[in-house]
């Protein structure tokens, strides 16, 4: 077995990753020179417990997504990706993400809700979440959808929590798609953030969640 040295480890690792982006990692544990593995370790684990919170991010994804589709399903119909009403409600801006257009993407080449549901970006769904649904979708929908979000709450106040929730989560994600640091973040409050989304829907989904997932020991243990 050959021995290698802590410096000839980090130099090596350093020269891989980038200088610029172990730098970061270096900055947030005050890097004391060539033999100092503390950056390394900070790197090692932010790789770690993003990965460790990808089962928990798609289970959450894919359970608003459904209760999200639930809902507009029973206002447009079963074909509602085709619904011309449905595509009216969908704001279609000049710039950036277009809801309009991410339908019309997904829905090519598809034979059913199904199969357009997964192909739509995130942001669609969350962008549902927004005051121009609150008369057709979630006044008539939302507890019914998400049937054990707070009661006694006003369904705007908590489709914007619902929102923000989405919002905060879809950052972390994104932030784990790019190999970016997290280790900054709350991760605790974003790991119950997405517990706490799945639980609106099911509790007993999450509960499953909660004992088959390997984020929070993780989290824990942050070096």
């Amino acid at each position: 077995m050959i021995l290698v040295s802590t410096q000839i480890v980090v130099q090596a690792v350093r020269e891989a990753l980038s200088a610029a982006r172990l730098a970061t990692y270096e900055g947030a544990t005050g890097r004391k020179g060539d033999e100092d593995i503390s950056a390394l370790t900070l790197y090692a684990w932010n790789a770690q417990v993003s990965g460790a919170l990808l089962a928990p991010l798609h289970l959450c994804e894919v359970v608003v997504r459904n209760a999200v589709a639930n809902a507009i399903e029973a206002q447009y119909g079963a074909r509602w990706p085709w619904s011309p009403g449905f595509e009216r409600s969908l704001p279609d801006p000049r710039t950036g993400y277009s809801p309009l257009k991410d339908l019309q993407n997904a829905r090519r080449g598809a034979g059913s809700a199904g199969k357009v549901i997964p192909e739509l970006k995130f942001v669609f769904w969350q962008k549902m979440f927004t005051s121009r649904y609150d008369g057709r979708l979630w006044g008539p929908h939302l507890l019914r959808v998400l049937p054990n979000l707070q009661k006694g709450k006003a369904i705007g106040q908590l489709r914007q929590e619902i929102y923000n929730e989405l919002e905060q989560i879809r950052k972390l994600r994104n932030r784990i798609a790019h190999h970016e640091p997290i280790f900054t973040r709350n991760l605790q409050d974003d790991f119950h953030k997405i517990c706490s989304l799945v639980e609106s829907r099911c509790s007993v989904s999450a509960a499953w969640l909660a004992q088959n997932q390997m984020a929070l020991s993780l989290i824990q243990a942050k070096p």
